[in-house]
């Protein structure tokens, strides 16, 4: 990391540690902005975005309905951009076979715990904030979930790091690394002013005020593994918390992604010449992009459900099979004894009822096993990867 880089806009302090090599402590939010017409018709478009979505998910008819799916994708897509292979496909399967057992020798195994981790850390996380606020304390737990088990687990699961720490490419040193975050005491003291943010009154809209606490995160970068995964976790919270949103519907991995050269570009810019505008002006475009791309799935998945249970009742099925379909708009993914328990029957029973999904094209099998088979709704997982549609945009 090389101080000329830095310019008097930078909002922090360059920190020269004894050993020689320079690193960055991001100062206290908010920082100044001088807001525009530009910035005003973006934060708009967003916040008009969003409460679109928030309207469609006031009116869904389970409050549990489809926020399975949309966690689960944001999972894949969230550990994507760190390194993962695993597929969606992948997890919901790792899912129903058994997460505690997985099976033995499969390529993905590893990656596909890492995303089931930040599942269990989200859901963790949306249950905890009903009677617990949003926290560094939180914020530990949250990490304590994320790597439990998997590759970085011995890298001080749930505490925050004792080292230096740095962000660079592949082999890259210290002395060579694209950006350090702060040493130790300007770590600490920095989270402690993060916290206070996140719990102080400000004039600024919500949104924005996400924008400026993901970047102050990964400016931290307070943990040795698992900081990109957290901090992007922390916006799914933050929405839910401030109730901008009912329901755990919009993510927005899937565009930072997308767009991963900017969002790594950007967020440094912000440290190195203080772009916060620019910085800001990328996330509300990603808030308006994927609320949108969330409403384009949410009706598609409705229509689906409505697909599949007409479906079920041409076939003159039972109320059982009706139960069943719901249930895979929460998990795409069904067993036998899963379904015999859900259900309150044996698992001779709850097979003949998946049976009849199988029948209609809702569910496959999927291990080709005689024991221990796995049915997934192919409908569901295909549409949580499909491409939005341009017009749909």
């Amino acid at each position: 990391m090389q101080p000329s880089d830095f310019t008097k806009l930078s909002p922090g302090k360059l920190v020269k540690a004894p050993s020689g090599y320079w690193a960055f402590a991001p100062g206290p939010l908010p920082p100044k902005l001088e807001a525009s017409w530009k910035l005003a018709s973006q934060l708009l478009d967003a916040e008009r975005a969003l409460a679109e979505l928030a309207g469609t998910a006031r009116t869904l008819p389970n409050p549990h309905l489809l926020i399975g799916p949309f966690a689960r994708r944001e999972a894949v897509l969230s550990s994507k951009i760190e390194g993962t292979q695993a597929s969606l496909s992948d997890l919901v399967y790792f899912e129903a076979a058994g997460a505690d057992r997985p099976p033995q020798g499969e390529p993905l195994a590893a990656d596909v715990r890492e995303v089931w981790n930040y599942v269990r850390a989200l859901e963790y996380g949306l249950t905890r904030l009903k009677d617990f606020p949003l926290s560094l304390r939180l914020i530990r737990e949250l990490h304590e979930k994320l790597m439990q088990g998997v590759r970085g687990a011995h890298l001080t699961p749930g505490e925050f790091r004792r080292s230096q720490n740095w962000i660079g490419p592949a082999r890259s040193t210290i002395n060579t690394a694209t950006y350090v975050p702060p040493p130790l005491p300007e770590m600490t003291a920095a989270l402690g002013d993060l916290e206070t943010f996140l719990h102080a009154d400000s004039h600024l809209p919500p949104l924005i005020r996400f924008a400026l606490v993901h970047y102050q995160f990964e400016a931290i970068h307070p943990f040795l593994d698992g900081n990109g995964r957290i901090g992007r976790l922390l916006l799914s919270l933050l929405l839910c918390r401030d109730a901008l949103l009912p329901q755990p519907l919009l993510y927005l991995s899937a565009y930072f992604e997308k767009n991963r050269q900017d969002y790594y570009r950007l967020l440094l810019a912000v440290s190195q010449k203080g772009a916060w505008l620019d910085w800001i002006e990328y996330f509300l475009h990603g808030v308006a992009d994927q609320s949108r791309d969330a409403l384009w799935r949410t009706g598609r998945l409705l229509d689906l459900r409505q697909e599949y249970r007409g479906l079920m009742q041409k076939a003159r099925s039972s109320a059982l099979p009706l139960r069943l379909v719901d249930s895979l708009f929460e998990n795409p993914a069904l067993t036998i004894p899963a379904a015999a328990k859900q259900l309150g029957v044996t698992q001779r029973a709850a097979w003949l009822n998946i049976e009849k999904l199988m029948d209609a094209g809702v569910v496959t099998e999927v291990t080709g096993r005689e024991r221990f088979k796995v049915f997934v709704s192919r409908g569901i997982v295909d549409l949580m990867d499909a491409e939005r549609t341009t017009s749909a945009s």
